[in-house]
């Protein structure tokens, strides 16, 4: 019983810190931030350069600020990915989820509100191009989930501790490259929970299951891919080291020992 509370997350309800609440308010800012500035870049009459360097600052920031706290997801496809990896229970990918989304709306709505409708250009809201189909969309979102969870499974792998340093920079040089890829054709929304922050800004939810379909099966792909072929390998421990350095100097002085063996009596 005690594994099962444990992997459903009962036993984080029991505890008397408040963790799991820092971790909740930490990922309802992340979006908040996220889509209030990145979304907000969206108003601007600027190329898809601009909103492309816009959206991974503001998974940079969103991160080096909250990540302390839950890890800095950010996502749900990441949050769903981390789920399937075992590291993260199920009622903490639950409530991430909810909190990201909340965020994501009041991210947008701020903007929505400050700004006068004049400039809201549809306040950044994710949408497939007009001769893209919702399959093609399904799969151009697929491979941008992939990208950024690998992205993320990679830079923060715990056999990579140099890596670590650099997560936050990488994982939001990876959502700016998949925006310089894809923006045209999808909009490049890779987090679930900003397009909800737009849809429901916009009352616009067209096709909206791409947008949570395509990157979470990028992301449990990419989790599956990671742990399972690509993820590094544990170092050896520092007595290990020594104890194989130690047998290999052994095995040497044997060998030499048989040859002024053989030298001597033959």
């Amino acid at each position: 019983m005690g594994k099962f509370e444990y992997s459903l997350g009962l036993n984080e309800f029991k505890s008397k810190e408040l963790r799991l609440w820092q971790a909740l308010v930490g990922e309802f800012i992340g979006n908040l931030i996220l889509n209030f500035f990145a979304c907000g870049a969206c108003t601007q009459p600027e190329d898809g350069t601009f909103k492309a360097l816009a959206f991974g600052l503001g998974v940079f920031m969103a991160i080096t600020i909250v990540g302390h706290l839950s890890g800095g997801h950010v996502n749900p496809a990441v949050t769903l990915a981390m789920l399937i990896a075992g590291r993260i229970s199920v009622l903490r990918a639950v409530f991430y989820i909810v909190f990201q989304c909340l965020g994501a709306i009041a991210g947008t709505a701020a903007v929505k509100i400050l700004l006068d409708p004049l400039y809201h250009n549809g306040l950044g809201h994710t949408s497939l191009a007009h001769n893209i189909s919702e399959l093609q969309g399904l799969g151009i979102e697929f491979f941008l989930g992939l990208v950024l969870v690998l992205t993320v499974f990679g830079a923060c792998d715990a056999n990579k501790p140099d890596s670590r340093y650099t997560a936050p920079l990488a994982i939001g040089m990876a959502v700016t490259l998949g925006h310089l890829g894809t923006i045209q054709y999808t909009g490049a929304s890779m987090n679930p929970a900003r397009t909800v922050g737009t849809a429901f800004a916009t009352n616009n939810w067209n096709a909206h299951w791409v947008y949570w379909v395509g990157p979470v099966l990028g992301g449990v792909t990419a989790a599956l891919l990671y742990t399972q072929v690509l993820e590094a390998k544990t170092p050896p421990k520092s007595n290990e080291v020594a104890e194989k350095y130690r047998t290999h100097a052994d095995e040497r002085e044997v060998r030499a020992f048989a040859a002024w063996h053989d030298k001597s009596f033959y």
